[in-house]
């Protein structure tokens, strides 16, 4: 006989799980201090605590698409296979809607455990958890039905793109804190509170997925788990405000911090960030019951931390922005007040006196004098006309012969004369700042080859790199003094933005920005960015220089990590 218990939920939401992955997640120590070393599945690091025990290594069953639970649940994709488990994203045919679904076999050392935290999940019935809907034994098998969001996005996908707003922050620390709080009042732990486990709802609500159920399905626990969930958010908020995971290896996406730096606040990480949200973070980020935090002491439970929220000033979402409508032109076919600003009640407008009629005997005889003007014209202009028609034919013909002699026609004479290409002779790297970029690709920008390429150093803040960085960029030979006109060059990253700047300078080694002349500037969200000059700029030595570069993820091929950054893979001169 089948055990069932079934949670009535009816949502026909939407929530994926975490992707597909044959790796099985790594073993930490305690609760808190180990939960910055990275968990293996799909590249997370586990942020949320915990120890997992180890467990049977069961074999998962033969499942595949199309196949069918409990005559309702029809397996679609499968999403995750982990250590004798398997999530699926399915249909419910009965009540039409698509559910996510976990699923492992019955005598899995876990399996018990994942049945009673489904359903102790299933019981507590708030919104702000994605909700369990069935947790069934039949068949040898154990599976747990929960709710798919297909409006949501995961907060890792969210941070591919930058931080969140201030108001987007807080609301998410604010509803995820407050809703762990009622979890643990209730006796229920997350434990795998990480980006891929919170979700907005298009509504702006925020979501959290797996409680209980997921650190079941990884057979993870934690001594002190009201701490354990409490950094966890702590790093989902430092993450929101920074786009850095705060710790030394990288996870969902995100960067980590610099190693042998420590934890540093996140307005120190980043140019803007709210001082109430960062010291929140570093409040929740315990380390050994210490906290970064010099004024308040830690939050080392949610219901903690949700009292430090309310005792903040509530951060209000930013004023909407209206584009006012333009305004009309006035023709000179309006007539009384159309077109022109209405009055405003209670203000006398002033009536436009009437010129004053010409009733005078002087008066009369300028209309007379101004009559016969006007006949004069129209008899003298009818005249002109009649000796223009007749005189058409004649003047068609020679006018066809007033071209040159060469047979261009003068206008011809008027066209720019067309650019010519400058070849470049030699380049060289200018520091005004810092560290060199890599001097020894510059080559590279001129080689004719567009697949090779000068590329800057991946940088933290953008997409302006002031005022840690004037800027990076490279001066260019182009043998001898010429008349430039423009610059053009092709670029490996596009996004918002990319600003370009272009200078004379006086050799290859300039000493200083302000030794140079700036003689054009360009800002690109594409690929390719052209700076033309105002007029042609007598000049040897061109300096390219980058002052704004876009943010981009990490490249496999060159290992080089998320963040801004910017690379030159063709320039050319012309003038």
């Amino acid at each position: 006989m089948a055990e069932r218990s079934t949670a009535a939920v009816d949502v026909a939401d939407n929530s994926g799980d975490e992707p597909l992955t044959a790796e099985a997640d790594q073993s930490t120590a305690d609760g808190v201090a180990q939960n910055r070393e990275r968990d293996t599945d799909n590249d997370e690091a586990q942020g949320s605590g915990g120890t997992e025990r180890p467990g049977q290594k069961a074999s998962p069953p033969e499942l595949h698409s199309g196949h069918k639970l409990a005559r309702r649940y029809r397996l679609e994709e499968c999403v995750t296979r982990l250590d004798g488990f398997s999530s699926w994203r399915a249909v419910d045919e009965k009540l039409r809607r698509a559910v996510g679904v976990h699923i492992l076999p019955a005598d899995h050392s876990r399996a018990r455990s994942v049945l009673a935290a489904a359903r102790s999940s299933a019981l507590l019935g708030d919104p702000r958890f994605v909700q369990v809907l069935d947790a069934v034994e039949e068949n040898d098998l154990v599976y747990v039905v929960h709710e798919w969001l297909p409006d949501a996005t995961e907060l890792t996908t969210l941070l591919s793109t930058g931080p969140l707003e201030p108001h987007d922050a807080y609301q998410l620390v604010s509803q995820v804190a407050s809703a762990m709080a009622v979890a643990h009042r209730e006796g229920l732990a997350h434990l795998r509170l990480n980006p891929n486990a919170v979700l907005r709802a298009s509504t702006g609500q925020w979501r959290i997925r797996g409680l209980a159920v997921n650190a079941a399905l990884r057979g993870i626990s934690s001594e002190t788990p009201q701490r354990a969930d409490t950094e966890a958010i702590g790093a989902l908020l430092y993450a929101a405000l920074t786009q850095r995971w705060p710790y030394e290896n990288d996870a969902y996406g995100l960067s980590g911090l610099p190693k042998a730096v420590g934890l540093i606040p996140p307005d120190q990480v980043r140019a803007g960030v709210h001082r109430g949200l960062s010291e929140l973070a570093m409040r929740a980020l315990v380390n050994e019951g210490a906290t970064a935090s010099r004024h308040e002491s830690p939050c080392t439970t949610p219901e903690e931390l949700v009292k430090a929220i309310g005792e903040m000033s509530r951060i209000r979402p930013p004023e909407p922005v209206f584009t006012a409508p333009p305004e009309y032109q006035g023709t000179s076919y309006q007539q009384g007040t159309y077109g022109r600003p209405a009055p405003r009640p209670g203000v006398t407008q002033p009536v436009p006196a009437p010129p004053p009629p010409l009733q005078s005997r002087t008066g009369k005889a300028l209309k007379w004098a101004v009559s016969a003007l006007l006949i004069a014209a129209l008899g003298l202009g009818s005249w002109q006309l009649a000796d223009a028609l007749m005189d058409q034919g004649g003047r068609s013909t020679k006018d066809s012969q007033t071209q040159t002699q060469d047979g261009s026609d003068k206008k011809d004479k008027q066209q720019p004369k067309p650019l010519r290409p400058l070849p470049v002779q030699g380049a060289q790297e200018f520091i005004a700042k810092g560290d060199a970029q890599h001097p020894g690709d510059v080559g590279k920008t001129y080689d004719g080859n567009p697949s090779t390429y000068w590329k800057t150093s991946t940088f933290m803040e953008g997409p302006p790199l002031a005022p840690f960085k004037p800027g990076v960029g490279i001066v260019y030979d182009l043998g001898s003094e010429q008349n430039l006109s423009q610059a053009s060059a092709g670029l490996l990253y596009s996004g918002d933005h990319t600003t370009v700047e272009l200078y004379a300078a006086g050799s290859l080694s300039p000493g200083s920005l302000e030794s140079m002349r700036k003689i054009g500037d360009a800002t690109t969200s594409g690929a390719t960015v052209t700076v033309k000059t105002a007029k042609p700029e007598k000049t040897r030595y061109v300096l390219v220089w980058i002052t704004a570069m876009p943010y981009s993820g990490a490249d496999a091929n060159t290992y080089s990590t998320a963040g801004y950054k910017q690379a030159i893979t063709e320039v050319k001169f012309a003038g």
